[in-house]
């Protein structure tokens, strides 16, 4: 088969990764890819968020199957326009993206389908929002309604800070994703992710994974796209993840398809664990950046087998083979993120590092200039490594994140914390 994947970050290399290992793969072109995409697979440089132009590549190199990466081209809807072209995609149509591309509309469904989610209320204007958060105090969650590159959202422990959110949202900060907000009761508890496949009707849970966000050690300073991840994740028990499939995917989904939005694709599912009951927190319509480079670690060439059982509507007869270990990934970013930070550092050591089913160094956001990898992102490697146990994934990850030559780099030190504790 000749496969295209659309997306150019970790998630994306650590895709192309798992896909490359399936023999049903004779070809394989990321756009845009990267510096260490570029290693491993073709690199191509369209639009690819211009559905026309997805579809014009797709049948001039004559590919038998498209994989979405991030939640940019499905909201523009690039995978309805495949369809029609007659080319097999996997990713939702941009009715069902509107699952992460609006949290007013998932709150909606959430609310039709009883699923289990926080109190909320949407604006348009700041002076009502603000008047909401001081009637409620603080904590309080402030979300842009659209898709902001995952830094929409303020969990803010104090009233000052959630009226700050206000207005940097209405300022314009995120832009059109700021126009509406949505406020949200604080949620106490775990949170863990959840990653399952639907093809419309069938739900197949293929992993969870818990992820860092903020930037800081202890969790603590602001929020970031992700800062490490490990899978699977200890609060996903079995009773745990059938609550979460019982009462929040599968009516989600039920509802999805009563519109005549049926959801095809995979659904992160973003959950508040308190006493071993799940709500909601978000849906996704993309695998998560960084869990995916960990699940992708433990599924390998099953991966390419799965989606091609969503896009074809074959869910029913697939089953996910496990292997009884564990995955961990370590973000390296520039310094000064998710704030300023500086682009073009040089990156050196990574020549030397493994690259096996058990190690490897997924590129984010880097690039290749003059011979040398160069850093073009906030986050911009991903250290990822797989072990029969998480304490083994981390120091494989570790040892490959202290062996890169970067000055102007840092990561945390204390992914997994929540799992491993002291160990």
């Amino acid at each position: 088969m000749n496969i295209l994947i659309l997306g150019g970050g970790g998630r994306e290399h650590a895709l192309a990764w798992a896909i490359l290992q399936n023999p049903k793969c004779d070809r394989l072109i990321v756009a845009p890819g990267n510096a260490g995409i570029s290693q491993i697979a073709e690199c191509a440089d369209f639009d690819i968020c211009d559905g026309g132009a997805v579809a014009e590549f797709a049948e001039a190199e004559s590919i038998d199957f498209v994989v979405i990466g991030p939640e940019a081209p499905l909201a523009a809807g690039v995978a309805d326009q495949l369809n029609e072209a007659g080319i097999p995609v996997f990713g939702p149509s941009a009715a069902a993206a509107r699952l992460e591309a609006s949290k007013r509309f998932t709150k909606e469904i959430c609310d039709a389908a009883g699923a289990p989610t926080a109190r909320w209320a949407r604006f348009d204007a700041p002076e009502p929002a603000k008047d909401y958060i001081r009637a409620e105090g603080a904590p309080i969650v402030v979300k842009a309604d659209g898709l902001a590159a995952g830094k929409g959202v303020t969990v803010a422990m104090t009233q000052a800070e959630a009226l700050a959110a206000i207005d940097e949202m209405f300022g314009g900060a995120f832009g059109a994703a700021g126009a509406e907000v949505v406020i949200e009761e604080f949620m106490e508890g775990e949170e863990a992710s959840f990653f399952v496949l639907c093809d419309g009707e069938t739900v197949l849970p293929i992993g969870t994974a818990q992820d860092h966000k903020r930037v800081g050690e202890g969790d603590s300073g602001p929020n970031t796209g992700g800062m490490g991840a490990y899978s699977p994740a200890p609060v996903m028990t079995e009773a745990v993840t059938e609550a979460a499939l019982e009462r929040i995917v599968r009516p989600t989904m039920a509802e999805m398809a009563r519109r005549g939005t049926p959801y095809r694709g995979v659904l992160y599912v973003g959950l508040m664990i308190r006493d071993g009951a799940p709500r909601l927190v978000e849906y996704n319509v993309r695998f998560g950046d960084p869990e995916c480079q960990a699940l992708m670690m433990r599924l390998g060439a099953q991966a390419l087998d799965l989606l091609l059982a969503t896009a074809e509507g074959r869910l029913a007869e697939r089953r996910v083979n496990w292997a009884d270990d564990h995955a961990m990934t370590v973000v390296l970013a520039a310094r000064g993120y998710p704030g300023a930070h500086e682009k073009g550092s040089v990156i050196g050591g990574l020549d030397a590092l493994p690259e096996t089913s058990w190690e490897m160094m997924f590129h984010a956001g880097t690039t290749e200039r003059d011979g040398k990898v160069t850093a073009s992102g906030g986050r911009v490697l991903n250290a990822t490594a797989r072990g029969r146990s998480l304490a083994e994934a981390r120091t494989r990850a570790y040892a490959m994140a202290e062996a890169v030559d970067w000055p102007q780099g840092f990561f945390r030190r204390d992914i997994g914390w929540r799992a491993l504790g002291n160990e």
